[in-house]
């Protein structure tokens, strides 16, 4: 079998790997159809990021169940699945509160696609996937759902779902702010079209990049081409979706009183992080959240919205491109969201 590999910067590979075998009776074997790319890939491709080569890329997809174990009774061979990109047991304590991204089976930060030494579960643009507790961590596919529409439900399409969520019972009908552009950017935009479909009266997003503008506003936004230190209005709730102190310091500061700020940019360099406005966010009772999204639970909560037709996801799509030239495809870095579409049978990078 083969998988696309990060070999170094600006250097992708397909690559011979071992053949994946099932491991305990609670397993299952599954085979990426349709990889979407995260944001984080942008910057792992450029070599942005600390994870080191070499590692097999992709960490958001749907896959076919080939194989599954004594123990599995939810999933057979044939069906397909949003695989989660965090690996997660579903019983230990803090699974059982919905806290899946820091499971206590497995070691922290346990993850597809990206990681370090142990917590690195190889990745989906792959012939074949190993899911060590299948019952829990695989979510069936809606019917009428398409792989593409749903490739990105396994990470962006739920991160941008939390930062916006509480629309549905803390703040109905709130309008919603949104610095975007975080590295090739789609979470901002999921953002956007999240809290258009909870119900949002106005949603404004904040990016100098034109074509994600431009999507923006067929999710239904208005759109600011600068970053201005505010925008005009009250806003219960924020998202900062930039990886940008400037972006970051927008989102706080324009947070309404008792309000909300998420971020999901990932800062990596703590030394271009902004001094934190913290005496405005004191006098407003600002709430800031930042971290990982513990994706396992939210996941059937935008498989609804995207079977409902609440959300259209490929909105944001830049391109789907044929699994063969998923290596072309990410080093061009002219995408918001790629998704790497296998044909049936055998593609020819693992012949």
């Amino acid at each position: 079998m083969s998988g696309l590999a990060f070999v170094g910067p600006e250097r992708l590979e397909w690559r011979d790997e071992p053949a994946r075998r099932l491991e305990s009776d609670d397993a299952a074997l599954v085979r990426p159809v349709a990889v979407a790319t995260c944001d984080l890939d942008d910057l792992i491709v450029s070599g942005g990021s600390p994870f080191q080569p070499p590692l097999t890329l992709g960490h958001e997809g749907v896959a076919e169940v080939t194989e599954v174990g004594d123990a599995v009774t939810s999933f057979a061979p044939g069906d397909l699945v949003v695989v989660p990109f965090e690996v997660s047991c579903g019983t230990c304590d803090t699974c059982r509160v919905g806290r899946t991204g820091h499971c206590e089976s497995v070691p922290w930060g346990s993850t597809y696609g990206f990681g370090f030494g142990d917590t690195y579960w190889g990745g989906f643009l792959s012939d074949s996937v190993l899911v060590p507790y299948a019952d829990h961590m695989l979510v069936p596919m809606p019917a009428g759902v398409s792989p593409e529409a749903a490739a990105s439900a396994s990470d962006n399409i739920p991160d941008a779902y939390r930062t916006v969520s509480m629309l549905r019972d803390q703040w109905p009908g709130a309008p919603v702010l949104v610095a975007g552009g975080a590295a090739a950017g789609s979470i901002g935009l999921y953002a956007v079209g999240h809290a258009v479909a909870l119900g949002s009266e106005r949603v404004v997003y904040v990016d100098e990049d034109a074509s994600r503008r431009a999507v923006a506003e067929r999710l239904g936004a208005e759109t600011v081409a600068e970053v201005p230190e505010r925008v005009r209005g009250r806003f219960p709730v924020t998202v900062d979706a930039s990886a940008d102190p400037r972006g970051l310091s927008l989102a706080l500061r324009s947070t309404a009183p008792d309000g909300v700020c998420t971020s999901t940019g990932i800062y990596f360099d703590q030394e271009q992080v902004p001094r934190f406005p913290l005496f405005e966010m004191y006098v407003r009772n600002t709430t800031f959240v930042t971290g990982r999204v513990h994706v396992r639970p939210v996941i059937p909560h935008v498989l609804d919205s995207i079977s409902s037709g609440a959300l259209d996801p490929t909105v944001v799509t830049s391109r789907v491109v044929d699994w063969d030239d998923a290596a072309d495809a990410l080093l061009a870095h002219d995408w918001t969201k790629l998704v790497f579409r296998r044909a049936s049978g055998r593609s020819r990078a693992a012949a």
